[in-house]
């Protein structure tokens, strides 16, 4: 009785199913069917005995990782880079959304356009402009300096200015994609809100305070649990290509992507890079739950599930 009546509302909305088809094949192939190569975290990869027949290791390569004496530094640096990346990243987008928001509809799409833009550039490029500005010897930044007569700065040698250098970029590049979210969601709510506070004599910062943000706060809060299911995760492209994977810099620039990546050319290691990997995954995916937990328990409206 129950499959007949899934196949009944299959054909009813067969348009509908049919255009999920894609996104579907999508998570399929590029997200569960290499689920089973999680078995080389457990195993002894050899390249000639192959993926199946290598000798099972247990939980060696999670020892490697964990006994390892940068595996708190670089768990440090991808939980505290990724926070600080939620958090400011979060009230920088709703204040450029707001802005946007009070903006006329040619403004705003000429603002769209210019923060959008810098969306599009790859990672290397990205690296490219900031070698031009960090370069010791040529950079457009200690030519600045000197104007100044401040001693110019080893970029590439000093870890304490590349936490904010990171931010700034990060900030930087992704402005534009958050800031369109949530100017997306502004547009979603009833003007006749605004116009009956405006009736009762509220100011902009009221509006803003009483009526933008508790409507904007399910948007906000479903945004950022899911960045809160990849904070194990960092952004391999901002962290190698802009510091140039400088060791002088691994201090604070070097999280578990670069670490994996860099542990794999050196020695090939498959074990260990699917080991980091799984580990990843595991405590994003704890993360998620217990997130979701807090704010189920807080207001059931605003968890995701």
């Amino acid at each position: 009785m129950f499959i007949k009546k899934e196949i009944r509302q299959f054909i009813r909305n067969k348009e509908l199913f049919l255009m999920t088809l894609p996104g579907v094949l999508f998570l399929l192939v590029f997200s569960y069917i290499p689920m089973g190569g999680t078995l080389i975290a457990f195993k002894d990869f050899n390249y000639v005995k192959g993926f199946w027949k290598s000798d099972w290791s247990g939980l060696k390569n999670f020892e490697f990782f964990f006994t390892s004496e940068y595996a708190f530094r670089v768990t440090r640096n991808t939980v505290l880079m990724n926070a600080a990346f939620i958090s400011i990243g979060l009230v920088i987008s709703v204040a450029f959304a707001l802005m946007l928001f009070e903006l006329g509809k040619k403004e705003t799409k000429i603002y769209q356009t210019i923060m959008f833009f810098p969306y599009f550039l790859s990672w290397v490029v990205v690296g490219y402009i900031g070698y031009a500005i960090f370069n010791p010897d040529l950079g457009a930044l200690n030519h600045i300096l000197a104007i100044f007569n401040v001693k110019p700065i080893l970029w590439y040698s000093e870890p304490k200015y590349w936490p904010v250098i990171l931010i700034l970029t990060n900030l930087w590049k992704g402005l534009g994609y958050g800031s369109i979210i949530y100017y997306t969601g502004l547009m979603g709510i009833d003007s006749t809100y605004y116009e009956a506070a405006s009736i009762d004599g509220a100011t902009k910062f009221e509006q803003i305070r009483m009526i933008t943000l508790p409507l904007l706060t399910p948007l906000i809060t479903m945004l950022t649990l899911l960045q809160v299911g990849r904070i194990f995760y960092a952004d391999f492209g901002l962290f190698y290509f802009l510091p140039k994977n400088s060791g002088m810099l691994k201090s604070t620039t070097d999280v578990i992507d670069t670490f994996v990546f860099n542990s794999l050319r050196s020695n090939g290691d498959f074990g260990m890079a699917a080991a980091a990997g799984l580990y990843q995954s595991l405590v994003g995916f704890i993360l998620v739950i217990t997130a979701n937990a807090v704010v189920r328990k807080i207001d059931k409206d605003y968890a995701i599930f």
